[in-house]
């Protein structure tokens, strides 16, 4: 296996792509489905340096200076790789978009990073823009794409309103203009800024996270040491790029490897992408996971055969796992024999959708409940979670497949720190860790001592050098009774039931916790057809009192303060669009309270019906 390219060979994210190119010039960097010929296209490294080159070439047109912030709202592509290392490779600062992000929000980041460019994938963003009201006084120069590599999006030749520019009209053909990045001196160093990442503001406006170089390549190094990515490699990306995780591991990690990263048309089309690409390292969020999980146990539902069959198949695959592991017996011979039997019956079927022949499935950007993760490892695929935060760029601590105990998050990156603060809040020292919060001296003092400490904001137990994440420290919530509880592990009971699509737990300043539940409308109208009642309105009493036996059911193991019994149900999925999910779709607990105020307040009238 070819060494990966270090950080320290590396010396900037464009440095890392020049030696990628230099090293395998020829062979295939990137996949792409395009759309009027209908088949999947690869790209080379060195085509990606001739791409980068023409976008380098229109950028140095504009005059921009080093330092000036360049935003980018594209779909993943090599159009969204090329953007962002021309710019980087001139000594500009990237700020990501991400595309179900409110116009209100886009405007916010805009204008807090001062950027000077920004690229839209359609003409309609910047109208949504502009019909907030606000302006956006720095952005200079805005770019609308036509004709990207795998885009679905039709070319629109109708005249475009100033400022507007289309990208096709702008970046040059011509050989001598586009020779490739190569062919010149990247105008950037390790310790420079190399992004604005900005929070997703789950409790406020986002923040824009003030990144290096040197800190995205010693975090990306730090991963291959947990799963080495190697040239016979193939990723499938589909998380969007403007986002931490996806963006050091989906992107930064396999050109250190120079694994082929493939472009999932949508996440309407993933499991078709995933059986025509046959990734072998899958990069997920937990609600994926969960997902599929639910899926399975619907399919197998209405068959009492299929469940057992699946229910023995995780069990002895889990007990398999397990040994491995070296944390129980090896099960009997007659044990292998059926985990055989059932891994062609049962398991080989689950691990086909993802392709079959993942070697690594990662899960991050939040807590994967045990139970999902029991479900995909007994069922043999194998499983990599990790902890992180955009801050931290972003990895912290990650499993390996040889080391990994449930509930645990894994050991911490090679070189770092770790400690628990008073109260038991995780912080983190290493060299991956922000520089700070863009203009917000205040917002980063509260995070980052002079030491270069970095509080998480999680709560945690380290034992035996593994991390086990307890919650967030802002979600606690406190009664007006004066009692803490931790939502967390209520949220994690709820959605295991597949009744419970969203779960957001309230409960400051109240007597007792209330719910906000979004249903799962097929478990839904099965209930509301046995019952008897209008599916369309699911806060009868004779649907609460159905809804509150699956409550009590779910959350039986836990102590009386965690019990709930005041709820509000609702069919409406949140969204990003809706301002109710931040764009990587974690709730925003503090939206969704003032969002559903009247009805939560009704909960807690006197005589309120549970």
């Amino acid at each position: 296996m070819a060494p990966v390219i270090s950080a320290e060979e590396a010396r900037t994210l464009p440095g890392l792509m020049l030696r990628r190119i230099a090293r395998s010039g020829d062979e295939s960097g990137y996949r792409y489905y395009d759309r009027p010929d209908r088949t999947w296209r690869d790209v080379s490294w060195n085509e990606m340096g001739r791409l980068i080159g023409r976008y380098r070439a229109a950028m140095n047109a504009l005059g921009l200076d080093k330092g000036d912030r360049v935003a980018v709202l594209l779909p993943n592509g090599v159009d969204w790789v090329a953007f962002d290392m021309a710019a980087m490779s001139l000594g500009l600062v990237v700020v990501p978009l991400y595309a179900h992000d409110s116009p209100a929000n886009h405007v916010h980041v805009l204008n807090d990073s001062g950027a000077r460019l920004a690229l839209f994938d359609t003409p309609a963003r910047w109208n949504l823009i502009g019909r907030t009201g606000r302006s956006v006084p720095d952005l200079s120069h805005i770019w609308v794409a036509d004709r990207l590599l795998g885009s679905k999006q039709e070319s629109d030749d109708a005249p475009l309103a100033e400022p507007m520019r289309r990208l096709s009209e702008l970046l040059p053909h011509d050989a001598a203009a586009v020779e490739g990045i190569a062919l010149e001196e990247v105008a950037v160093g390790p310790d420079d800024i190399a992004t604005l990442i900005y929070t997703s503001g789950t409790t406020g406006p986002p923040k824009g996270v003030m990144l290096t170089h040197h800190a995205i390549l010693w975090d990306a190094e730090g991963v291959t040491k947990f799963i080495t990515p190697a040239p016979s490699d193939m990723f499938l990306s589909f998380l969007p790029l403007a986002h931490a995780f996806e963006r050091t591991l989906g992107y930064y990690v396999p050109i250190m490897g120079g694994a082929t990263v493939a472009y999932a048309r949508s996440i309407e089309l993933l499991r078709r992408d995933l059986v025509s690409i046959r990734p072998t390292i899958f990069l997920a969020v937990p609600r994926l996971y969960e997902r599929i999980h639910a899926g399975v146990l619907e399919q197998v539902e209405q068959s009492a055969l299929r469940k057992v069959l699946l229910d023995m198949t995780i069990d002895i695959g889990w007990r398999d796992f397990e040994w491995r592991q070296g944390r129980g017996p090896r099960p009997g011979i007659g044990g292998r024999l059926a985990g055989r039997m059932l891994d062609r019956l049962v398991a080989r079927k689950v691990r086909s959708a993802f392709g079959g022949r993942i070697r690594a499935s990662v899960s991050g950007g939040a807590a994967l409940p045990d139970q999902v993760s029991r479900f995909l490892v007994g069922l043999g695929l194998p499983l990599v979670q990790g902890y992180g935060l955009t801050e931290a760029a972003p990895v912290v601590t990650a499993t390996t497949l040889d080391d990994s105990i449930p509930g645990s998050v894994g050991v911490k990156l090679h070189g770092s720190e770790l400690r628990l603060a008073e109260g038991g809040e995780l912080q983190v020292r290493a060299p991956s860790v922000m520089t700070g919060y863009w203009n917000d001296p205040e917002a980063t003092a509260a995070v980052l001592d002079a030491e270069g400490w970095l509080s998480t904001g999680d709560l945690a137990d380290i034992r035996d050098d593994r991390v086990f994440i307890r919650g967030r420290v802002k979600d606690i919530l406190v009664l007006s009774t004066g009692e803490n509880i931790n939502p967390g592990q209520i949220t994690e009971a709820l959605l295991e039931d597949p009744l419970f699509d969203q779960v957001c737990i309230i409960g400051d300043d109240r007597p007792s916790l209330a719910a906000v539940l979004v249903l799962g409308l097929e478990e839904w109208n099965r209930m509301a057809r046995d019952l008897s009642i209008d599916s369309g309105d699911p806060n009868v009493r004779e649907a609460k009192a159905a809804v509150q036996k699956h409550i009590n059911a779910a959350l039986a193991d836990l102590p009386r303060i965690a019990q709930v019994k005041r709820f509000h149900l609702e069919l409406e999925p949140w969204t990003p669009e809706s301002g109710l999910l931040t764009p990587t779709l974690k709730i925003k607990s503090h939206q969704i309270a003032r969002h559903f105020a009247a009805e939560l307040d009704a909960l807690y009238a006197p005589r309120a019906a549970a």
